[in-house]
C-alpha cells in the first residue's frame, strides 16, 4: 500500500508542535532554601542544551552572593550530567545516554531571618532545537534556502523518530498493564480462595462448638 503524504498544513502543526515540545525557555521565581526541578522526556542519542542565569535585582551592581544558586542536571537513572555550585549563571550540553525522564534542579541558598526571592531566566532544547544552525551555515557555506531545507530534513527525521519512540513506549505500557491486570487476578483468587477457606473454618469451629455442647 503507498503512503499518502501529510497535508501542509498538518505537517506544518505537527512541526510546530514538535519544536513546542523540544523547547522549553521559561522565568521562574525561587524562594530562598527551597528547591525547583523541571523535567524534560528526552530520548536516547539525542542532542540537549540548556543555559540559565539569575536576574540580577540591581542592574549594574554585582550580584549579591545571596542570589547565587546551586544547580544539578540528572537521569531518571540518577546520573549526574551537570553540576553548578552558588553560580549565578552557566550552561549545559550532552548527548543523551539513556531514555526517560531528565531533571534539571535549582537551590537558592536559605537566607535568614527574611527569606529573599531570586528570578531564574531558563532555556532548555533537546533534539532539532539543539543544533546550533548559525554554525551549520558558517561552515557549509550555504544559503538560506538550503539551510531551511537542512532543518525542514531534520525535524522530519525527528518526528519519525518521536513516532517510533513513542510506538515504543505505547507497547511498554501495554506490558506492563498485561502484567498488572494479570497480578489482580491472581490477587482476587488468592483473596476469594482465603475468604472461602476462612469461613469453611469458622462454620467447622462453630459446628464443633454446637456438638461440644449439645446444641446441635
Amino acid at each position: 500500500m503507498t503512503k499518502l503524504p501529510l497535508p501542509f498544513p498538518l505537517l506544518l502543526l505537527v512541526t510546530i508542535g514538535l519544536f513546542s515540545e523540544l523547547t522549553h525557555s521559561i522565568r521562574f521565581d525561587l524562594q530562598s532554601g527551597h528547591t525547583k526541578c523541571i523535567s524534560e522526556d528526552i530520548k536516547t542519542n539525542s542532542m540537549t542544551v540548556g543555559k540559565y542565569s539569575v536576574i540580577n535585582p540591581n542592574e549594574g551592581h554585582p550580584l549579591p552572593d545571596t542570589h547565587k544558586i546551586t544547580v544539578r542536571v540528572t537521569s531518571s537513572f540518577g546520573n549526574n550530567y551537570h553540576y553548578g555550585d552558588s553560580v549565578e549563571s552557566g550552561q549545559f550540553a550532552f548527548t543523551a545516554a539513556e531514555a526517560g525522564d531528565y531533571m534539571a534542579c535549582f537551590y537558592a541558598m536559605d537566607h535568614k531571618p527574611v527569606p529573599i526571592t531570586v528570578s531564574i531566566d531558563f532555556d532548555w532544547k533537546s533534539g532539532v532545537a539543539a543544533k546550533d544552525w548559525s554554525n551549520v551555515a558558517k561552515k557549509g557555506q550555504v544559503d538560506v534556502m538550503q539551510l531551511e531545507l537542512r532543518k525542514l530534513e531534520d525535524t522530519i527525521q525527528s518526528i519519525h523518530d518521536e513516532m517510533f519512540y513513542l510506538r515504543e513506549r505505547e507497547e511498554e505500557m501495554q506490558d506492563l498493564n498485561r502484567a498488572t491486570n494479570s497480578r489482580m487476578a491472581w490477587l482476587s483468587f488468592l483473596s476469594l480462595f482465603i475468604c472461602l477457606t476462612v469461613a469453611g473454618l469458622q462454620l467447622w469451629h462453630l459446628k464443633s462448638f454446637f456438638e461440644r455442647k449439645k446444641l446441635l
